[in-house]
């Protein structure tokens, strides 16, 4: 996520790149789900979907949410985008993301889990925002709007390392265990992007830590196979990650 700019639709720099990283990554290597996401999103940025808000209007808060009731902003923040290089970062994570989860989890249950994903990563900002507002007195997190797929991508994420074996990985040329991984993206992008979501991106990690690390992970897995009839299937590691949380 990112606070929220006015975009200027039609095809821009980073829709090539992107158009072009999806061709070199091979198009028919990329999973339905992960692809029909992608081209949405795309298609939403670009125009081509005519919807009845613009990105400014999309953008979520906890005021929006709390004090206005705004539920348009809590289902479509996370899939407006306000430029479109933001855009093209998103949707190449979302390509390696959707290419290892996929076809692990089967179509309809990972597109399933996306919108569980992003549906749990609007209400966690909200909570953050107001829940620091509270605590540190400062009005701008209650009010500070986003959108974007970000936190998604970090909840995803979480959710990668907790599917793989403990390795090493490559964060902005730093070798860090998988394990802190995703902490350290997050300050690092904080750190780089300035103008990025802080709150947006630590919700999506909270939000696939409740679904890696505790029981509430179970209750969207049931959901999940109640919904397409299929259950997800983890990898060993996951269960027992899922497991020893309260040990």
């Amino acid at each position: 996520m990112r606070p929220a700019q006015r975009r200027q639709q039609g095809l821009q720099y980073g829709v090539f790149l992107l158009l072009m990283q999806a061709m070199n990554f091979g198009i028919d290597k990329i999973p339905p789900a992960t692809l029909i996401t992608i081209i949405a999103q795309v298609s939403l940025y670009i125009g081509l979907i005519k919807v009845p808000w613009n990105a400014e209007e999309a953008c979520i808060s906890a005021i929006k949410v709390f004090k206005y009731r705004d539920w348009n902003s809590f289902i479509v923040s996370n899939f407006e985008h306000g430029s479109d290089m933001h855009l093209y970062y998103n949707m190449v994570s979302l390509i390696l993301k959707g290419y290892y989860l996929e076809p692990m989890y089967g179509t309809m249950n990972f597109a399933v889990l996306l919108a569980i994903l992003s549906l749990g990563c609007s209400a966690m900002y909200a909570s953050l925002g107001y829940g620091l507002m509270q605590l540190t007195g400062d009005f701008g997190y209650y009010t500070q709007c986003a959108i974007g797929f970000s936190a998604v991508l970090f909840a995803l994420k979480v959710i990668v390392v907790c599917e793989e074996h403990d390795r090493m990985q490559n964060v902005g040329g730093l070798r860090v265990p998988s394990k802190i991984a995703v902490w350290v993206e997050l300050i690092l992008i904080h750190l780089l992007v300035p103008h990025s979501s802080f709150v947006g991106h630590l919700g999506g990690i909270l939000v696939g830590c409740l679904y890696c690390y505790t029981f509430v992970g179970e209750m969207i897995d049931n959901i999940v196979c109640t919904v397409t009839g299929a259950p997800i299937i983890h990898e060993e590691q996951f269960y027992r990650r899922r497991s020893s949380y309260f040990r």
